[in-house]
């Protein structure tokens, strides 16, 4: 469908009339034609899960992002939303109205239809009689089935607001024709607002607003304070996102229904679900995603015509109980002790049989973009916790052993996991007995720095000079701030690894660290 600009006036004054939006119901109360005194698009658009056909379009009206309600009405606001093959927006293609529902954060998640697949757009929104919000592009997925030559898909997360500036989001904006981006997870941190934070370059200017957070309208106004940072803007305006979470969207090592302080299931599981929606609520995700009372089903699939799928997993919400290490005991948190009982989970059985399903599909690659390291670590043995990090792969090697095993059914040396959480950048191997590193590697694993989190950093930090040489299996360890970017082809799988040189303050120098190449066929890091 092509056609001229929307006519605002038109559609404001049939917006009372208007009964459903975006599959969600009757619209009750309306305020059809809202005036901003401020600019209700602070928080930027968004894009996301590309389909061959269409992708979701994201924004959230929040003209005081930090204020009650984020300075919004408490009723239903419509929202008028175009798709152009231009910058300019002089051929819109798809274009159409949507609403901001207070019940939601008003929030807007679009699932566009009718796009033409591979191919990059330019979209934007309007509110009320005089806001229009910036302007994001987004690429389709390849049809189903088509031959594709090359991807390119950025990996980040692990942006702690109090740690640093999100310079190396302004870098991954600027990467050249991404396909998408993946996020790993702690896209915002839950913790209380500290004293200014001491980096290496010196006190970070920047404080969490309020204590830590519990409630839908404190999980609320964290992401919007988060969402204000006009680096992460421009990386997602840049680029679809696959979204993921990982512990900090919620609580600090959280599993399933256990939080890490021991507070009862019952009263934990109100947190989380709070939680899930806010993240929902910010998210470009589909309604496939929408928050249900006893869960959130955030693992799903995507595929890049005949070259990629992805498998977007969920490492937290059907985890069993951490085993217990010195730390978790001192704390006096529940954990599992060695002679405990009962099936060890991570993914979960439903989960770990779909995933099984997708890996027999016939991609040239499989990603597994998931949170927490899969291949066996070995920290430093200074660290309080210990050798073992009992919140990863390692702390559930039951688990990790069958979904080895379905990746060894499945797999031709074409799996690669894309993690995060420890921020520090790795590669290396996933062997096929965790306990011999030097048993037959079943994937390659690319663990990607933070955003922020960790502050400014260095190469090897201060205790790990003799980590690379006691993880033989690994070919990396840096410890600066930054992303990663996968160039894909039918052959090989290159790894950009870049870092900036501080977060401490605005300005940080982009630099590549390393560049790593896994073959098809051959799981295996190689410096290029």
């Amino acid at each position: 469908m092509t056609s001229a600009h929307f006519n605002r006036r038109q559609f404001l004054l049939g917006a009372s009339a208007m009964a459903i939006f975006a599959g969600l119901g009757p619209a009750g109360p309306l305020l059809a034609s809202p005036r901003f005194s401020r600019n209700p698009f602070a928080l930027g658009v968004a894009s996301g899960d590309p389909m061959p056909d269409g992708c979701v379009l994201w924004t959230r009206l929040a003209p005081e992002p930090l204020a009650e309600h984020a300075g919004m009405p408490t009723v239903a606001v419509p929202v008028l939303w175009e798709v152009a093959e231009d910058d300019r927006f002089d051929r819109i293609v798809r274009q159409g109205q949507a609403l901001a529902r207070p019940e939601l954060g008003h929030s807007v998640h679009v699932e566009v239809e009718g796009l033409r697949p591979h191919r990059r757009y330019w979209y934007r929104f309007h509110a009320g009689t005089d806001a229009t919000s910036p302007v994001g592009t987004v690429r389709t997925a390849p049809a189903a089935g088509a031959r594709v030559d090359r991807l390119r898909i950025g990996v980040a997360g692990c942006q702690h607001w109090e740690s640093g500036y999100f310079t190396a989001y302004r870098h991954l904006s600027e990467e050249h024709d991404l396909d998408a981006v993946f996020h790993y997870g702690d896209y915002i941190y839950e913790g209380a607002g500290k004293a200014p934070v001491e980096s290496a370059g010196g006190r970070i200017a920047r404080r969490h607003a309020g204590g830590e957070i519990y409630s839908l309208d404190d999980y609320r106004r964290r992401y919007a304070q988060y969402r204000t940072d006009a680096d992460l803007q421009a990386a997602h305006a840049s680029a679809a996102f696959l979204s993921s979470w990982d512990d900090h969207e919620i609580d600090n090592n959280w599993t399933a229904a256990l939080d890490q302080d021991g507070v009862p299931s019952e009263v934990f599981l109100l947190r989380r679900h709070a939680a899930m929606q806010a993240w929902y609520e910010n998210m470009p995700v589909r309604r496939a995603q929408f928050p249900r009372p006893d869960c959130l089903a955030m693992h799903r699939r995507l595929d890049y015509g005949d070259l990629l799928r992805v498998h977007v997993l969920d490492t937290r919400q059907y985890r069993s109980k951490q085993r217990c290490d010195a730390t978790l005991l001192a704390r006096q948190r529940p954990c599992r002790t060695g002679d405990e009982g009962g099936v060890e989970q991570v993914i979960g059985a439903a989960q770990e049989r779909w995933l099984s399903e997708g890996l027999a599909g016939d991609a040239r690659w499989h990603l597994l973009a998931q949170q927490v390291m899969m291949m066996p670590f070995a920290y430093p043995k200074s660290r309080a916790a210990g050798p073992l990090n009992t919140d990863s792969w390692s702390g559930y090697p039951q688990a990790r052993q069958r979904v080895i095993e379905r990746i060894a059914q499945h797999g031709q040396g074409n799996v690669v996991v894309a993690t995060g959480d420890v921020h520090k950048h790795h590669a290396g191997v996933v062997p096929s007995h965790p306990d011999d590193l030097a048993s037959a590697p079943v994937a390659t694993e690319y663990v990607t720095t933070s955003i922020a989190s960790g502050g400014d950093g260095n190469d090897v930090p201060e205790g790990w000079e003799r980590v690379q040489s006691e993880n033989p299996h690994t070919a990396l360890l840096n410890d600066q701030r930054g992303y990663q970017v996968f160039g894909i082809d039918a052959k090989q799988w290159q790894v950009d690894v870049v870092a900036v040189d501080k977060v401490s303050e605005p300005g940080g120098r982009r630099q590549v660290v390393a560049k790593l190449v896994t073959g098809h066929g051959r799981p295996g890091v190689i410096r290029a």
